[in-house]
């Protein structure tokens, strides 16, 4: 990484995706295990919300995974760096955030979840990913820049917070805005309530169409932050099926474009970062690919939106 192309630049984080390729596609790895780890105890939810990570003031979190008669959590700390398990009966592990290969945070993680009476069985290779390297035999992604790290965790807090705005709005049937570690990227989707068509098979590399179909079983209207795409990541908003017309809504702001190869509405990262007002544009551009999807695939919007404010005066 070459820090001096890497900035801090005011409240919304500046991060270089090629400045930290390699932690990135490490730290994907590592996100991977822990999350395989709460999908093999979490009961199963809509949509594999069981599965996801939620931003905390300190990094991410699994948030409690039932065990036994008790649960415990896991919690990437991007402050001080450190992997972090809790369990219900006041034991505790922590584990260095540091340069490390795949295969020895695997071994680490898993050893220290036996040391704790927790015994996790899982398919141990990575999804969404090619090629799919099982865990215990990936010694090439070994990279952790604590720097980019923390970077990366304060753009996800801001995407966070201005996701949990937008979402505030909707009273239908909606995601919380959480983490899927399978493309490792940021997310909230609402629905109109309406079954949809399952998804063309072997649509994603290393992933059973069975999970697809659950995941795309109704309407949606999705947005999210990937941090892997452009030059400092990308803002997206696609809908699911989309409906026609959808590509060429006028979406705002100006800066968003339809990428026709991946059927989505994008909007740079370092414009957002850089506006007058971040929040505002990228309210402007969640609030314009939905109205898209939900006004050219009909949705009964009466019904599914409220006023965000509706319960400022208590």
């Amino acid at each position: 990484m070459t820090g001096q192309r890497t900035m801090q630049g005011g409240s919304w984080p500046r991060l270089r995706v090629a400045d930290w390729a390699e932690t990135r596609d490490t730290l994907h790895m590592w996100t991977q295990i822990v999350g395989k780890i709460r999908l093999a105890h979490a009961p199963m939810v809509n949509h594999w919300w069981q599965v996801t990570f939620y931003v905390t003031s300190r990094g991410l979190t699994t948030s409690a995974i039932p065990y036994r008669t008790g649960a415990f959590d896991i919690e990437f700390d991007f402050v001080d760096h450190r992997l972090v398990i809790r369990v219900s009966d006041g034991s505790r592990r922590e584990l260095k955030l540091e340069p490390k290969t795949v295969a020895q945070f695997y071994a680490e993680t898993m050893g220290v979840l036996g040391e704790l009476g927790i015994r996790t069985r899982m398919h141990p290779r990575p999804n969404e990913v090619e090629p799919a390297v099982p865990f215990a035999d990936d010694h090439r992604h070994a990279s952790y820049d604590p720097h980019a790290t923390r970077l990366l965790w304060g753009q996800l807090l801001q995407a966070s917070r201005v996701f949990g705005e937008f979402r505030s709005g909707f009273i239908g049937k909606a995601s919380p805005v959480h983490v899927f570690w399978g493309s490792m990227d940021l997310a909230c989707t609402r629905f109109s309530g309406q079954p949809a068509p399952p998804p063309p098979p072997g649509g994603v590399p290393n992933l059973s169409d069975r999970v697809t179909r659950e995941a795309y079983s109704a309407e949606m209207s999705s947005c999210g932050f990937w941090p892997g795409g452009g030059e400092e990541g990308a803002f997206y908003a696609y809908a699911y099926p989309e409906p026609a017309g959808f590509a060429d809504y006028a979406v705002r702001p100006a800066e968003a474009s339809y990428q026709r190869e991946s059927g989505e509405f994008a909007l740079p990262y370092e414009a957002v970062a850089t506006a007058a007002d971040p929040d505002q544009m990228l309210s402007e551009f969640l609030h314009s690919t939905y109205e898209a999807t939900a006004e050219l695939g009909g949705w009964d919007r009466a019904a599914l939106e409220a006023d965000r404010y509706r319960w400022d005066d208590r």
